[in-house]
């Protein structure tokens, strides 16, 4: 069914609060925001409330929310057991220097889950859990490198992000591309001892670990990786990097902050990903900040046992803060093996819907994903590596079309990142999506002919 024109948000006055606020913003903020995730086009659109499925903008308008704070929102806005437990919570204070039974709950709970995390630590933000979970690899096996997926995002860690922008050059791509740092300033040696792997490229896989076996620590990896293009794995890759990491004594740290959506027991299970060492953020929080970094007990004993001094010290003033605790807790909770499967089944409905409008037309766009998540592509061809969806300028331009084109159709499409479902959502929001797809793919199709013409 296709979306009616009384949704679509035609003019520009639909958002003169948000433009307003903008304004504002940039007397405050170096960019008029506090966060380089913030889409601006041209200016963000500022938030008022969440209500389930929709967020509802400052100007009055109801958007199908497909970020969901970038895929942290699992229960969308305004989750009651959530809402609950934080206002109880609050009446017996935030935060204490000492340790409180709700950590031991959501650690108990998390434990019992996720296979690969028999022990755990909480930190503040998936950033935190990836660059201790290095560290923590770096201090079990004294070596000072790591590997890890070339256009893949890990947070910001100076190692973990090194190698996230890579881009062809003027001859195309190298056969490997070589990590450079993703800021000016960084030490030169950041770069130098960090590895690029090809996604679901085997050859490769073994040439670097190889030729830095004596170095790397760990291979760094998402089973999906988002950024890169929400890629699905290999067995083949996933069999090759588990023989190669046990050859070398190389630990395998599964990046699972944004990933941990796909199952009751996390992504790795789903690929046959056996991780040394996991880490966890985003839903496990229930909307508020949180991160963890688990694994296996003999690893984690890095961060000390009760009667030895810790190879690796981590704290933190709000780790493990009450707050998020209960939040995490009341949201995973909610998260049965039945609520996994229902996301599952909305997102295979949606992707196989995208997929026949697609073939219906002959367009050039594919589909990627898995349970509750999806990303729509200028190509062909699903991508497999993150080269393959790696966007041209004029693609970049295309996908920023549909993702205005969406807004009109009163949808959040996240531009350039993971778009994913939340358990408030029906089958009329999943035709809502669809619809406004197959007008997109009718306005393109339109237009080209317009301009054969």
């Amino acid at each position: 069914m296709l979306v009616q024109a009384t949704n679509r948000l035609q003019q520009a006055s639909a958002r003169s609060k948000s433009k307003h606020l903008f304004n504002r913003a940039k007397g405050v903020f170096p960019d008029g925001t506090t966060r380089a995730t913030v889409e601006k086009d041209p200016f963000p659109i500022y938030a008022h409330r969440g209500e389930g499925a929709y967020l509802v903008d400052v100007d009055g308008n109801r958007l199908l929310d497909l970020n969901n704070n970038f895929t942290t929102l699992i229960h969308g806005h305004g989750f009651a057991p959530v809402s609950e437990a934080v206002a109880d919570l609050l009446r017996s204070g935030t935060c204490f220097a000492n340790p409180t039974e709700h950590e031991i709950a959501l650690a108990e709970l998390l434990t019992a889950r996720i296979p690969a995390m028999e022990r755990v630590r909480f930190v503040n933000s998936g950033t935190e859990a990836v660059m201790f979970a290095i560290k923590a690899a770096r201090a079990f096996t004294g070596r000072p490198a790591i590997a890890r997926i070339e256009g893949a995002y890990h947070g910001a860690y100076d190692w973990a992000e090194a190698g996230q922008g890579v881009s062809p050059g003027r001859d195309g791509w190298a056969p490997i591309c070589v990590a450079t740092p993703a800021y000016r300033g960084t030490p030169s040696s950041v770069a130098d001892e960090v590895h690029l792997l090809r996604f679901n490229d085997v050859a490769t896989l073994e040439a670097r670990l190889s030729a830095g076996s004596k170095r790397i620590a760990c291979v760094l990896i998402d089973p999906m990786p988002s950024r890169a293009g929400l890629l699905h794995p290999e067995p083949a890759f996933i069999e090759a990097l588990a023989k190669m990491a046990s050859k070398y004594g190389i630990l395998i740290v599964a990046d699972e902050v944004l990933n941990l959506r796909q199952g009751y027991a996390g992504a790795s299970v789903r690929y046959g990903l056996k991780p040394d060492l996991i880490t966890a953020g985003k839903i496990i929080g229930g909307g508020f900040p949180i991160g963890a970094i688990g694994g296996r007990e003999e690893v984690m004993r890095v961060f000390g046992t009760e009667d030895a001094k810790p190879l690796l010290a981590q704290g933190g003033t709000f780790s493990a803060n009450p707050v998020s605790m209960v939040a995490g807790r009341a949201a995973m909770e909610a998260m049965t093996p039945d609520a996994f499967d229902r996301l599952e089944a909305m997102g295979e409905r949606l992707r196989a819907g995208l997929r026949a409008r697609i073939a219906r037309r002959d367009a050039p766009f594919s589909v990627t994903g898995a349970a509750s998540f999806f990303r729509i592509h200028p190509k062909r061809l699903a991508p497999l590596e993150y080269r393959d969806a790696y966007l041209s300028t004029e693609e970049a331009s295309l996908m920023r079309t549909m993702s205005r084109y969406f807004l009109e159709a009163g949808i959040l499409l996240p531009y350039g990142a993971a778009a994913c479902l939340s358990t408030p959502m029906v089958d009329s929001d999943i035709d809502l999506i669809l619809g406004a797809f197959e007008e997109f793919l009718e306005a393109k199709i339109q237009s080209g002919k317009e301009h054969a013409q």
